[in-house]
């Protein structure tokens, strides 16, 4: 009995090599490119244990739940870390980056989320890069949640460490991720007594066993049908145009705010101004007194397909997420997403 899933050929370095350098174009990057064999969180948490040790002073913006851990892996690290928290329905500001490295001038990395899909901001990251860049600092940004949704430029804009992955705006497979490494974070790395050796985590095994060595051999064993999938969503986007794809996530958003507004009934977009708001997802409060899983359940039990989901952790109950990943980014569906929760708001209230 044969599946088209199984029983394929082993992936080649070659092609490996290959997928990395599509990804490096699809963010205009000349840094090196490594793609992880695990969800983001993979290189998220290893980047920053290459990057910070003890010693390593931090500015760790809060705009999201991501940043607050990023934040609990830098204290791990042993590093000095100086929080800058921002309200979740707003976006953090270059002054108040600057501001802050000011205050506390020995700061050498900075960790951003670009944009937070959990809370629908995004964040001003090429007028942070010019502040950080003149400051001197190391630069990580987490774009898992952006890239495909707007535009993800770690050269333009000073980026040291860019982690992307496929599974959301991409609409592409969960099990790989990316990030992009400038010759100055691999420095940094290589400095760092701390940075993990001999490990899933070590982004230094990659560069010396597999950059460095002309991608010819892998290290381990690929996950060949993540890294077939990340091959065809690359496909995908370039056939569309990344520009366009981007265009119709910034569509979809906006019509998601409108028309959330135009319901009635109390339902508001999350984030305050449209300028913050994340075109990879739309966050919307929902009226007091009215419970959003609630509201979730009811839209979802008239169409379990609709990309909607009530907010995380203690948001759970007056926030509604409408995401907008990949094909989800498009007015038929938005308008169905729109249609069920009026549905359910008036079966709910």
């Amino acid at each position: 009995m044969t599946h088209p899933l199984l029983d394929l050929a082993p992936l080649s370095a070659e092609r490996f090599a290959a997928i990395e350098d599509r990804v490096a174009r699809l963010l205009s990057t000349e840094q090196d490119v490594v793609i992880m064999q695990g969800e983001a969180l993979l290189p998220l948490e290893g980047a920053i244990r290459g990057a910070a040790g003890p010693g390593t002073a931090a500015l760790n913006v809060i705009t999201g739940p991501y940043g607050q851990t990023f934040g609990d892996w830098l204290r791990d690290c042993g590093a000095t870390v100086y929080d800058l928290a921002v309200p979740f329905h707003t976006a953090v500001t270059a002054d108040q980056i600057r501001d802050a490295l000011a205050e506390h001038p020995e700061i050498g990395f900075v960790s951003l989320v670009h944009a937070e899909a959990a809370t629908g901001n995004t964040n001003p990251v090429a007028e942070i890069g010019e502040v950080v860049r003149a400051h001197g600092a190391l630069f990580y940004l987490d774009a898992v949640a952006s890239v495909g949704a707007e535009p993800v430029l770690p050269d333009a804009w000073g980026v040291d460490l860019c982690v992307i992955g496929a599974q959301k705006a991409m609409g592409g497979p969960a099990g790989v991720s990316a990030v992009s490494v400038s010759e100055r974070a691999w420095a940094r790395m290589a400095a760092n007594p701390a940075a993990p050796r001999r490990s899933y985590l070590s982004l230094l095994d990659w560069k010396e066993r597999w950059v460095d060595a002309g991608r010819k051999v892998l290290l381990h064993a690929p996950a060949q049908l993540e890294m077939l999938a990340l091959e065809a969503c690359v496909d995908r986007i370039e056939a569309e145009g990344l520009e366009t794809v981007m265009a119709r996530h910034a569509a979809a958003a906006a019509a998601t705010r409108a028309g959330a507004l135009a319901l009635g009934g109390g339902l508001e977009p999350y984030v305050y101004e449209a300028s913050d708001a994340a075109p990879v997802a739309t966050t919307l409060r929902v009226p007091a007194g009215v419970d959003a899983s609630e509201v979730v359940a009811a839209a979802l039990a008239v169409d379990p397909s609709l990309p909607l989901v009530a907010g995380g952790g203690a948001l759970a109950s007056s926030m509604i997420r409408v995401n907008h990943y990949g094909p989800a980014a498009d007015p038929v569906v938005v308008e169905a997403c729109l249609t069920a929760l009026r549905t359910a708001l008036a079966a709910t209230t």
